[in-house]
């Protein structure tokens, strides 16, 4: 018996060697509020054992559930490692296990001393490849701070369209001040989640239509008519 023990010791993934930690520290988890900053340094570095690049979230409590986001922090290399910290996740009663940030309706951002409010964020949508290329649109946009702006843009397009959609079908993202013409209707940030996934679907559909096939022109004197 203790030989058996030992033995799946041994071979525990880091993986499960984190729920293992997760659940002997259940309580001081989900009541993190009591002294965050020790419970996050000391989660921040077991999550780190399984993946450098893995982060986390904390939802609020709900009838006596939390949710617990695992992320890759948008390294595309590391969705890896949030697919299999998730599989592993123990069945729970009070937690809500999510991996990859979860979409959420956009807010105002506040980033290098520059905020933005959520209604003065405008976007386009156009094919890039088999993705969506995204072009943001902001009102008050400072030209010499388009970094910042930029930025911004890609913290709005995070939050609306989360983690996973953001990093795997979002192709190139452009930011302009909203006074720039556009061929496009531009629209407001609070609509691109539905729209882009409408747009994604209509792509996907046209792209499994069999091509066009075009008749040459008859060659002038190479017609049998009346023959």
């Amino acid at each position: 018996m203790f030989f058996g023990l030992f033995n799946s010791k041994a071979q525990a993934t880091p993986e499960q060697d984190f729920w293992t930690w997760f659940s002997k520290n259940d309580d001081a988890l989900f009541h993190f509020e009591k002294n965050q900053e020790k419970v996050f340094d000391a989660l921040a570095a077991e999550m780190k054992k399984v993946d450098s690049s893995l982060t986390f979230e904390f939802g609020p409590v709900k009838n006596n559930q939390r949710e617990f986001v695992i992320s890759a922090d948008g390294i595309k290399s590391s969705f890896p490692a949030v697919e299999r910290l998730f599989a592993a996740a123990p069945k729970s009663d009070h937690w809500i296990f999510v991996k990859f940030r979860p979409r959420r309706t956009p807010m105002d951002i506040e980033y290098s001393g520059v905020k933005v409010k959520a209604s003065d964020v405008f976007y386009t949508i156009e094919p890039d490849k088999d993705n969506a290329g995204i072009t943001v649109y902001i009102q008050g946009l400072v030209p010499d701070k388009i970094k910042i702006y930029s930025g911004i843009a890609f913290l709005t397009l995070d939050q609306a369209l989360g983690e996973y959609d953001m990093e795997t079908k979002v192709g190139f993202v452009q930011t302009k001040s909203f006074s720039e013409p556009s061929i496009l209707e531009k629209q407001p940030i609070k609509n691109i989640a539905q729209n882009f996934d409408v747009f994604l679907k209509a792509q996907s559909e046209k792209a499994k239509q069999p091509p066009e096939t075009k008749i040459p022109p008859a060659l002038p004197g190479n017609t049998s008519a009346g023959k």
